[in-house]
């Protein structure tokens, strides 16, 4: 009893250490498995988070309300330094005057022309507050503003003065009062367009010299051309424009007829004639928008119509709508672009005033600033601080938040028409040397190139994976998997980066010079392959015995090396006697298809490469998985082996073989170093396999470093990763989906 007792002990001891044993992993497998469940939840709301300010509206926080001038004493233009603190205004009267931007409170007042009253003014420089002046004397005046900035006492201080890049005394232009001024100020001489009041138009070229001892630039010369040009119907223009380049003058009614002229060689010819308008609309506000290309068009029905000139053939220019805001009922009084992105500040005669951004096209804000008509609005250099001025002379100070205005959905999945271009594209270009630069953030040629780069991968790698897994599991002799298993598997562990740099500097220019046997050995290594295993099955039976059952593969090696090396050795002559000595060359005069030496076709390959791997074992391990006593019971039923993998084995692995695929395709779709390397990385629409791409994964890693925290082009690198988590995402649920199918479907077999 004694025995027994002390057997039941050890067995109640041993059960019960088995039960904690089993509570233990299963406790220790569904913490994991939750762990990574909420490891993902958490990565993907990070994304989330990173990107939903994106798609924010902007905000405006009012702030001082005063007084600033008397009303009868009219401001024709309103500005203000970085900072916001110190605000700068042009009055009719010919003063130019600095005021504290919290108060009104006047710093500094310059008489421009003595009593000469301010009949016209125009922008010479958006990005240096640069203006242009036309008095009723007929002169014109260049002034700039420059604030320094000192810190006596730790104390931010900010001085602001008036620069005259051509001299402080105005410049004689015309006889009499000028009614519209647009100029511009080059190296080697200054340009100003000078609309009269007799409606004469008269183009004044000043010469200019510097003096390389004091840096100065004083006036050589002064040549004027009468520009023999009038509206349609004989109506009096109202509005007057000169692009930055000094290349395009524009000249409107208000009833929106225009001529548009081009100034090239030193001469001015009409380019054409259009109206800016549609039906029943009157022109009255019209601005260039920063890098003077764009050029916004401001209606008495509260919209905005955006033109720029588009290339038609040749070098002809036409003048096109690219889209229009519906900004407010009331009409446009003043527009007013950012000095240094795409968007613009509309003011109207409600007093309301609206937030747009051209590219993407999005009214970010309406809201309303006083119960008059607003006559002048600055914009900080920064977009984050306004002053809006109404007729009665009242100022409104106010704080924007508008971070990230050039995103919309539109602009990141859509075609968009970008200034310059020729038609809307898909465009992704983040920067540029350009301070008029707009950037360029569509997704769509991102996410093409992720999937022509995972398509050509999975189209070389899953015959040959599937297929060698198929022959390995099923018809290899056991000793040889041994061999090969391994061999393959070791494969995966190659780092991509080695694989990347094999790929772009020795595979991709290996292929470039020897393309036609690249292409020859493509063509012909399979039909090799058939043709070896027919010629197998025709041999006679003695010297087939003499091979032992599954070894037969290995005789395979000799011919596919003996294709490879004449494939090789009939590029040169092949590619001298039909492709003029360069094929490459060829297809692009010939054929008109563009060729990158680092293109799909070298992805594919390299991708394959280290795809070819991963999907081999998973499938591998599927098919010899599959019971034996399956595959002996169908061929004890009389089928054939070929009969057996199709009918029983296959269904049965279907699952797992499906998995590995579906692996396989999630690694290439996230491949990042072998893209990055291997690949022109422009980001393209074209399936051609001849041209590169860049996929989201490359663009992450080019870009992720040199990007602003928390700019728009940090934060649409995050989207990126977030699309790229949504593609893996929805693969690896459908291949779930699927292979629970598959599963349920042949597991009664």
């Amino acid at each position: 009893m004694t025995a027994e007792k002390s057997t039941l002990v050890a067995n109640d001891k041993r059960r019960q250490w088995r039960t904690m044993k089993d509570r233990l992993a299963h406790w220790s497998v569904t913490t994991g498995g939750i762990g990574v469940i909420v490891a993902i939840m958490l990565i993907f709301f990070y994304l989330l988070y990173v990107v939903m300010p994106l798609f924010e509206s902007a905000s405006v926080e009012k702030g001082e309300d005063y007084s600033l001038v008397p009303a009868e004493s009219k401001v024709l233009a309103l500005s203000m330094e970085e900072q916001g603190v110190v605000g700068l205004r042009y009055q009719a009267n010919g003063e130019a005057v600095f005021f504290r931007a919290d108060s009104g409170q006047a710093i500094q007042a310059t008489v421009l022309n003595g009593d000469v009253p301010v009949t016209a003014e125009g922008v010479s420089s958006l990005a240096d507050n640069g203006r242009v002046l036309g008095f009723s004397d007929g002169r014109v005046l260049f002034v700039d503003a420059e604030y320094a900035i000192s810190y006596p006492d730790n104390q931010r201080t900010i001085t602001p003065s008036l620069v005259f890049p051509l001299g402080e005394e105005p410049i004689k232009v015309a006889d009499q009062p000028i009614r519209a001024v647009a100029g511009r100020v080059g190296d080697d001489a200054a340009r100003v367009i000078s609309l009269l009041d007799d409606g004469s138009l008269v183009l004044t070229e000043i010469e200019l010299e510097t003096n390389f001892l004091t840096g100065q630039t004083s006036v050589a010369g002064i040549i004027q051309e009468p520009i023999d040009i009038s509206l349609r119907g004989g109506e009096d223009p109202q509005f007057l424009l000169f692009d930055p380049q000094q290349e395009w003058i524009y000249l409107t009614g208000r009833s929106g007829d225009t001529a548009v002229l081009r100034r090239r060689g030193g001469e001015v010819a009409l380019n054409e004639r259009l109206s800016l308008t549609d039906k029943d609309e009157k022109v009255s506000a019209l601005r260039l928008l920063t890098g003077g290309i764009s050029l916004m068009v401001g209606t008495n029905r509260g919209q905005v119509h955006q033109y720029f000139p588009v290339r038609e053939e040749g070098i002809n220019y036409k003048l096109q709508r690219i889209r229009s805001f519906e900004a407010a009922e009331s009409p446009v009084i003043t527009i007013e672009p950012e000095q240094r992105r795409k968007g613009f500040i509309t003011g109207h005669a409600d007093g309301s005033f609206g937030v747009y951004y051209t590219t993407s096209h999005r009214e970010l804000l309406r809201a309303d600033s006083s119960e008059h008509p607003l006559q002048a609005i600055a914009i900080s250099p920064r977009s984050d601080k306004l002053m809006l001025l109404d007729d009665s002379g009242r100022l409104q100070k106010a704080v924007l938040h508008n971070e990230h205005p050039e995103i919309s959905w539109s602009a990141l999945w859509g075609k968009v028409w970008y200034e310059s271009y020729p038609e809307p594209d898909y465009v992704w270009q983040s920067s540029s040397a350009s301070n008029d630069f707009e950037p360029k953030f569509s997704l769509v040629p991102l996410s093409f190139g992720t999937l022509k780069a995972a398509f050509y991968a999975m189209l070389i790698a899953m015959p040959l994976a599937i297929m060698g897994a198929i022959y390995t599991a099923y018809f290899m002799q056991p000793k040889m998997r041994t061999l090969v298993k391994p061999t393959v598997e070791v494969m995966e562990a190659l780092p991509t980066v080695i694989l990347g740099f094999l790929a772009g500097l020795w595979l991709a220019p290996l292929m470039e010079a020897h393309l036609p046997g690249v292409v020859i050995l493509l063509i012909s290594l399979p039909v090799v392959m058939i043709l070896c295993g027919f010629a197998w099955t025709r041999l006679p039976m003695h010297l087939r015995h003499k091979v032992p059952m599954g070894w037969e593969a290995g005789l395979l090696l000799v011919p596919v090396l003996l294709t490879g090396w004449f494939s090789f050795a009939l590029s040169s002559p092949i590619e001298a006697m039909f492709f003029d000595g360069n094929m490459p060359q060829w297809i692009t005069n010939e054929l008109g298809i563009s060729f990158d030496q680092r293109n799909a076709l070298v992805v594919g390959l390299a991708m394959g490469f280290a795809v070819i791997p991963t999907i081999f074992s998973i499938a591998e391990d599927a098919v010899f998985g599959v019971p034996k006593h399956l595959s002996y019971g169908s061929l004890a039923l009389g089928a054939t082996p070929w009969q057996t993998l199709v009918h029983v084995v296959l269904p049965t692995a279907s699952p797992g073989i499906f998995s590995g695929v579906m692996i396989g395709l999630g690694r290439a779709v996230g491949e990042t170093m072998i893209v990055l390397m291997a690949t022109g990385n422009t980001p393209v629409l074209d399936l051609n396999i001849f041209q590169g791409m860049r996929t989201l994964s490359a663009n992450i890693a080019v870009e992720m470093p040199e990007s602003e925290v928390g700019s728009s082009h940090y934060r649409v690198l995050f989207l990126a990763a977030l699309v790229l988590f949504i593609f893996t995402f929805v693969f690896n649920t459908a291949a779930e989906l699927i292979r629970q199918r598959l599963r349920n479907k042949y597991s009664a077999i």
